[in-house]
């Protein structure tokens, strides 16, 4: 049977345990939330590039068809 310090020292390493794992989900989402505004952003810049895209090949078609 363990002894009321062995539990003593148990309870507290988990408690450390619980503590880590909650520290390493709040850097996970602190992470995910950083790529997501990265993918929103490059979202954006992509529908630019495509507006610009078919603005130069407007261009393009006018000036085939003169």
């Amino acid at each position: 049977m363990a002894s009321p310090a062995e539990i003593e020292r148990k309870v507290r390493q988990l408690d450390n345990d619980v503590q880590s794992i909650y520290e390493m989900l709040a850097t996970i989402e602190a992470t995910q939330k950083r790529q997501g505004n990265r993918l929103n952003e490059i979202v954006a810049t992509q529908t630019e590039h495509g507006e610009k895209l078919d603005t130069i090949l407007d261009l393009l078609r006018r000036n085939q068809s003169e």
